[in-house]
């Protein structure tokens, strides 16, 4: 009798112990599949600095709200996608721009430019009327004047064959150049600094503009953010 009491505890010890060895085993897997899931992105859709519809009338709500809610959010996207399992996945995204090629650069490329972008912008008549400080003499000192710089940038942007970028950007001296980059390019890839970046994509402006680009860079000038745009240089 006692050797059947004994065997009967001995298998109710062991069912006990595998059930509780096969409930820490799911709620371990709850708990890595809770990881996965909340899980945060390494890069994320910047928030704009302004409403939608701040820009108006230089640019649209509607432009706005394709251009950052659809495009730019596109791009973060994808960025996060390929750079997984990569070299790059725990990078900086001006690194990822300056050593990627491929699928993996033209995201970052484009979601470095459009941060740049959408920050370098104000409500009209909010963001002063023109560069200040250092970026002001290093224009005039260039350039001749501001208005002499805004027309030889205007004129680079229009020319831009295809979609693409205009850059004010800077070298480790400080001598200004204005750069014409295809697609998703950044002049930090030529070892220089961005300052200011107008986006002649036809999803930038076409709803607003049509093809009518060298309007819409003549109007952008309106809604340029200088005391950010300035601290740049």
């Amino acid at each position: 009798m006692l050797n059947i009491m004994t065997t009967i505890i001995s298998c109710f010890l062991v069912t006990l112990l595998s059930f509780s060895t096969n409930l820490n085993a799911v709620n371990n897997s709850n708990n890595n599949n809770d990881n996965k899931n909340t899980k945060a992105m390494k890069f994320e859709l910047m928030q704009l600095p302004y409403a939608t519809n701040a820009l108006e009338p230089v640019i649209s709500q509607q432009t706005v709200e394709l251009h950052h809610g659809k495009h730019l959010n596109t791009y973060v996207t994808n960025l996060n996608k390929l750079i997984e399992g990569t070299k790059f996945e725990n990078a900086d995204l001006i690194t990822i721009v300056k050593e990627s090629d491929g699928g993996i650069f033209n995201n970052a490329g484009q979601l470095l430019n459009h941060e740049l972008y959408f920050n370098s912008f104000t409500t009209p008549g909010q963001g002063g009327n023109g560069p200040t400080g250092a970026l002001a003499e290093a224009i005039n000192s260039q350039y001749g004047s501001f208005e002499n710089f805004k027309k030889e940038f205007n004129d680079a942007g229009a020319a831009v064959f295809g979609s693409g970028w205009v850059w004010l950007a800077k070298d480790a001296n400080g001598k200004l150049s204005i750069e014409k980059e295809p697609n998703g390019g950044n002049p930090v890839t030529k070892g220089l600094t961005p300052i200011l970046g107008f986006d002649v994509w036809e999803h930038a402006y076409y709803l607003d503009y049509q093809n009518r680009r060298a309007d819409h860079l003549t109007e952008i000038w309106k809604i340029i953010n200088w005391p950010v745009v300035s601290e740049r240089y």
